[in-house]
């Protein structure tokens, strides 16, 4: 067998966007079924490189000679669509791998997706990749389309759409059939897409190596992302570094919102978290738009564009023409926690004198007054330079259906001096001056909700991090650590932990070095909620109180099946604070390692009051998540409240999430339930740990 050299960058590019020769491998002889339509596409589409239909049963397929195999070509294709049946899949790889093809595409589901049987399928296919250095996109992909080229390789129905828009965004996709869909979607939006591919599991090429590869072009200005995992998130988190250093925006649709949680693990860490917090946090930390609504995609990319140069992202100013157009956009934006800025006195009082009309407070309301080129041309110049605001929002009425000269084109002529991002919000169905914006590239959006979620998802994103690659822990070889195990680590980080001293179940307790009130615990690596078992009793004041505990916890472990034997009991100092909080490490599988702060105690389940970030973090994300957590509001000083030592809980969110690069204590999961937060200056003390280790034999 032979082997290619491994394709990455921009030669990859080439053998997936713009191929030389292609080889169809069980073309259909009906170009209206699934496996007939790459060629019928190809041909329509006017594809100018050579194409192979490979049909070993037929001499002819669609009036064009087929030939029999890979072998029998009179050159090796640069580019191999297969097409068919599942079973076949593998020989069919082989085969291409043998004769020298580059890439492979395949078609055929019935992989990992599909249970134990799929999924060693899979690992063949990723074992001839690594063998022989060809690469492979799919399984499970509809295939790739490039309107530049006039390459339509795909097995999508939706492709037999005429007409079909160019334009300057890359597609990637989990989902085959969305491709289709954004493209049909698109055109009735008035959008082109520039390159299209489905994904599919990603048995070698990722999603995010695909995109890399298409950088260089200049003709793609950005990218759009349709994600049902993250599966290949190191690689996928390169890219969106790399588009950033290009100045190339990537924005995303991810599945997964409805699932509450992810799995429980061993600490509440990852159950708190869930999935989709997760996602969330990787996808802002690579510096990836992301957008809530479908209908979104297709309207926010002129508004990425313009965010580039963004140097805040936090106060909106609304103009309007109709109050009650935009009072829906002020309560969707609120809805998203972004709040409309009042004009502030020199504001209105430098409307009032350059004669706008109309009332200017939480809202410049215009009214029908508005409707004219001169008075919205003063307003936007000057609302341009006012410091309240870090972008406009103008909410346009009736006459952009039946006048867009009155409102819409004083945006379109004033867009391009504006020193501020700019958007636009039609109230009734408008379709010309829609056109007219997206035309100018100015952003326009055609509902309240649309405009609020890319005004959000714009305000959300940040510089994407470059992040170390991390370890993976192997899942098979986990070790849980007991509690005073657990301390041990948090002292390696430098997080402080209440005093404490262990004995076992059978140990008399009078000769131990006891401050009272103390707190007794079982201490043991197969008990990890210890208050759910009885293992826990607070508020013991003398010898005999702690003797009593002690049996009681002996006897709570037995009535729920624990053996005691060999169990050791903590004796910790009871301590207080002004207020609790759960903070927790771990290695998702996907991502790699997170930390997460949450309302903490008997609270963390029920509030699920939380923020989640990629680690390691720095203060200042450290106190971003701070002011996340709602119920730490109650010890920020304000309005009277007590202040508790939120520096030092910051420097302790710090300190944990260096995990993420202490290979040398591996840890898969860490977390301290409760975290108590002290008076100012005063810290913050850890009462109760958890940790695992990966690689313990």
């Amino acid at each position: 067998m032979s082997s290619n050299t491994l394709l990455t960058g921009k030669e990859l590019g080439q053998a997936l966007f713009n191929p030389r020769s292609i080889a169809l491998i069980g073309t259909s002889d009906d170009p209206k079924k699934t496996g007939g339509r790459p060629l019928h596409f190809l041909r329509n589409a006017g594809f100018t490189g050579t194409i192979y239909p490979i049909n070993p049963r037929r001499e002819q397929v669609q009036g064009e000679q087929s030939w029999p195999s890979i072998d029998a070509l009179p050159e090796v294709p640069e580019h191999a669509y297969i097409l068919t049946p599942t079973e076949h899949v593998i020989d069919a790889v082989l085969q291409c791998a043998k004769a020298g093809v580059k890439v492979v595409t395949i078609l055929a589901a019935g992989f990992s997706e599909s249970g134990p049987e799929g999924a060693k399928k899979e690992e063949q296919l990723k074992k001839i990749a690594n063998e022989t250095g060809i690469r492979i996109v799919g399984p499970s992909s509809l295939g790739i389309v490039s309107l530049e080229n006039n390459l339509l390789l795909t097995a999508n129905g939706a492709f037999a759409e005429p007409d079909l828009p160019k334009g300057q965004v890359m597609v990637a996709s989990h989902s085959g059939s969305m491709i289709g869909a954004l493209l049909s979607r698109g055109k009735a939006f008035g959008m082109g897409f520039h390159t299209m591919i489905s994904v599919g599991s990603e048995a070698d090429l990722t999603l995010g190596e695909i995109c890399a590869s298409t950088l260089t072009n200049p003709e793609i200005k950005g990218y759009l992302l349709f994600l049902e995992s993250l599966h290949g998130a190191e690689e996928l988190r390169d890219f969106a570094l790399q588009a950033y250093k290009y100045n190339k925006p990537v924005y995303a649709y991810k599945l997964g919102r409805s699932q509450a949680a992810a799995e429980m693990t061993v600490t509440h860490t990852g159950a708190l978290a869930g999935q989709d917090d997760i996602a969330e946090a990787f996808l802002q930390d690579a510096g990836i738009f992301r957008v809530d609504l479908l209908e979104t995609l297709f309207q926010i990319f002129p508004l990425l564009d313009q965010a580039k140069g963004m140097s805040q992202k936090e106060k909106v100013g609304v103009i309007t023409t109709t109050g009650g157009g935009a009072a829906m956009l002020v309560d969707q934006l609120g809805i998203r926690s972004i709040t409309v800025e009042s004009a502030t006195d020199e504001t209105q009082s430098q409307l009032k004198d350059a004669g706008i009309p109309g009332s200017a407070e939480r809202v410049i309301d215009l009214t029908l007054a508005g409707t004219n080129y001169e008075v919205m041309s003063k307003t936007l110049e000057l609302l341009q330079h006012r410091p309240e605001y870090d972008l406009l929002a103008v909410v346009i009425g009736s006459s952009a259906r039946f006048q867009p000269e009155l409102a819409v084109k004083p945006i379109i002529d004033i867009a391009a001096t504006l020193k501020k991002p700019l958007v636009c919000m039609l109230v009734p169905d408008a379709p010309e001056a829609y056109q007219q914006l997206m035309a100018a590239n100015i952003p326009c959006f055609t509902t309240p909700e649309t405009c609020a979620d890319a005004i959000a998802a714009v305000f959300k994103q940040k510089q994407p991090r470059a992040l170390s690659r991390t370890h993976y822990a192997d899942q098979s070889q986990l070790s849980t650590l007991d509690e005073g195990q657990a301390y041990d680590i948090m002292r390696e980080i430098g997080i402080a932990h209440a005093p404490f001293v262990s004995t076992s179940l059978t140990s008399a307790t009078d000769k131990l070095e006891v401050k009272f009130p103390v707190v007794a615990k079982v201490c043991s690596t197969d008990i990890q909620h210890k208050s759910d078992i009885g293992g826990v009793i607070l508020g013991i004041n003398n010898r005999k109180e702690l003797d009593n505990a002690i049996e009681q916890i002996h006897r709570n472990l037995l009535a729920h099946g624990f053996e005691s034997k060999d169990k050791k009991i903590l004796i910790q100092d009871q301590s207080t604070g002004l207020a609790e909080v759960l903070l927790g490490f771990q290695m998702d599988p996907q991502v790699g390692p997170i930390v997460l702060l949450a309302a903490g105690g008997i609270w963390a389940e029920v509030l699920r009051d939380r923020s989640v970030r990629m680690a390691p973090v720095t203060k200042d994300i450290a106190w971003e998540m701070i002011h996340e957590v709602k119920m730490l509001q109650m010890v920020s000083g304000l309005r009277g409240m007590p202040e508790g030592d939120l520096d030092a809980l910051a420097d302790a969110i710090v300190k944990l999430s260096t995990l993420a690069h202490r290979d040398d204590l591996r840890i898969h999961e860490a977390e301290v339930n409760p975290l108590l937060i002290q008076g100012a200056g005063k810290g913050v003390l850890a009462v109760d740990a958890l940790a695992v280790q990966y690689g313990h034999s």
